[in-house]
Formats: C-alpha cells, sequence, structure tokens
C-alpha cells in the first residue's frame, strides 16, 4: 500500500495547481469588455480628425488649381470651396461628438 498515499498527494497537488492557475488567470468580466470597446471606438473615432485635415488640404489645392486655370470662374470655385470646406468641417466636428458619447454619455450600468 505504498503507492496510495503518494498518487492522493499527487492529485492534491495537481487540484491545488489549476486552483492557483483559474485565480492567476485574468478572466474578463462582460461590463469590462465593453469598457474597453468603447475605448477603443473613441480612439477610431478621432481618426476621422486627421482624414478632415487631408480633405481640407484637398478642397484648397482643387480651388487653387480651379483659379489658376480659370480665373474668370474664380467667384463661382470660391462658393463651392466654401461648401467643401463646411462639409469636411462637419466630419471634423462629429468626430470628437461621438467620442465623447462614448465615453461619458453611454456608461455601462454595473448590476448591484
Amino acid at each position: 500500500g505504498g503507492a496510495g498515499p503518494s498518487t492522493s498527494n499527487h492529485q492534491q497537488e495537481i487540484q491545488e495547481r489549476t486552483v492557483k492557475e483559474k485565480r492567476d488567470k485574468k478572466v474578463f468580466s462582460r461590463l469590462e469588455m465593453l469598457e474597453g470597446a468603447k475605448s477603443i471606438g473613441a480612439g477610431a473615432a478621432t481618426i476621422a480628425l486627421a482624414e478632415a485635415d487631408v480633405g481640407i488640404r484637398n478642397v484648397l489645392s482643387s480651388l487653387i488649381h480651379s483659379m489658376a486655370r480659370n480665373p474668370s470662374l474664380a467667384k463661382q470655385s470660391f462658393g463651392y470651396a466654401i461648401l467643401g470646406f463646411a462639409l469636411t468641417e462637419v466630419i471634423a466636428l462629429f468626430a470628437p461628438m461621438m467620442a465623447f458619447l462614448l465615453s461619458f454619455v453611454f456608461r455601462s450600468h454595473k448590476k448591484s
């Protein structure tokens, strides 16, 4: 009967090790996953700010080229350029607004 106690000790060590591994392993709750997803979404929404900068540069570049090619249509081209600036700026304003909404307004409710 010498094999009995050593097998029992070995099984007990295995059980203690698995309990310790489960305790040490970080398991994310649904709430933590939601908070992380909101942070990623808010960060992704701010990428639109860089894209708005590129859009404004394109509008200005096109305005300069059109005025250089046909100066008689400069007034009409300027009107279209202002419209282009406005539409591009709308995107630049909506991006931080969505980031703030995701971060502060849409709160997760903890169950108590």
